[in-house]
């Protein structure tokens, strides 16, 4: 009898783990094919796909870019969010056998996906602030080497911080968050995932603005910013590529800075 239990319960984790996967795969996606569309209207100057004219923003533009910022968090996260969501998935599983799983694995992630989209709103607030003060070119990159060169040392600098090193644990420790984070019920589920996701911000915030100098809309770099969230996450040596990308962006900011100032 335990045997036949425990050979259910092994089947249900993985089913569940084949539709969460499923999921967040189908998610993250959807998100970069948006991404992506949005990016070849830039490049054809289409802007009907809804990027901000470089006119006064009205508010179909404000929104406009908050929609991208949001999505664009949505392209950026998910895939190095999905080792902590996967891992709430199984151990819910295990503490609730009979309970249906993907409501408060849903809310899991919807709760870590709201503070990202809070972070999406400030950040289209300060898009529209360096907009409005001519420091964005169309094409949404920076026009000043001081504004790109402060940002830089700026990111550099955050990288080595303490702050950045203790958020940095808690998203590099899923099963430890977890653990010692857990709450019951789909309501539990939401504010588990909207710490996690407090904690993530606190860890790559600084890292999303230094789109303002390599272009917000650059897919190249949009690439590699997620790319390098994954390995800070995911890898054992990722603590160490942190730091040394800390030391590099220092170098890159003081090089874009000196010609301003001299």
């Amino acid at each position: 009898m335990v045997n036949n239990q425990q050979t259910q319960i092994e089947a249900l984790l993985k089913r569940d783990r084949a539709i969460v996967l499923f999921g967040l795969v189908t998610i993250s996606v959807l998100a970069w094919i948006y991404i992506l569309r949005m990016a070849w209207g830039i490049r054809n100057m289409d802007m009907t796909i809804g990027m901000p004219h470089m006119h006064t923003w009205e508010a179909f533009d404000l929104v406009m870019v908050f929609v991208m910022w949001a999505v664009m968090m949505v392209a950026m996260m998910v895939p190095s969010a999905s080792p902590i969501v996967l891992a709430f998935a199984k151990i819910y599983r295990k503490r609730r056998e009979c309970d249906r799983l993907l409501v408060p694995t849903g809310a899991f992630l919807l709760g870590y996906l709201v503070i990202w989209t809070g972070f999406s709103f400030l950040v289209t607030l300060a898009q529209w602030g360096l907009h409005s003060a001519a420091l964005l070119s169309p094409m949404m990159v920076s026009t000043s080497p001081i504004l790109g060169g402060l940002l830089l040392l700026f990111a550099g600098i955050f990288q080595l911080t303490p702050l950045k090193q203790a958020c940095l644990s808690y998203c590099r420790s899923p099963i430890g968050f977890l653990m010692s984070e857990w709450r019951e019920g789909t309501q539990g589920a939401f504010m588990m995932g909207f710490r996690h996701g407090g904690y993530c911000v606190g860890c790559c915030w600084v890292l999303m603005l230094l789109l303002f100098v390599t272009g917000v809309m650059n897919l190249l770099w949009v690439a590699i910013i997620a790319g390098f969230v994954l390995i800070e996450k995911m890898f054992p040596f990722g603590v160490w590529v942190s730091r040394v990308a800390g030391l590099l962006l220092i170098g890159w900011g003081i090089s874009m800075l000196l010609p301003s100032l001299s």
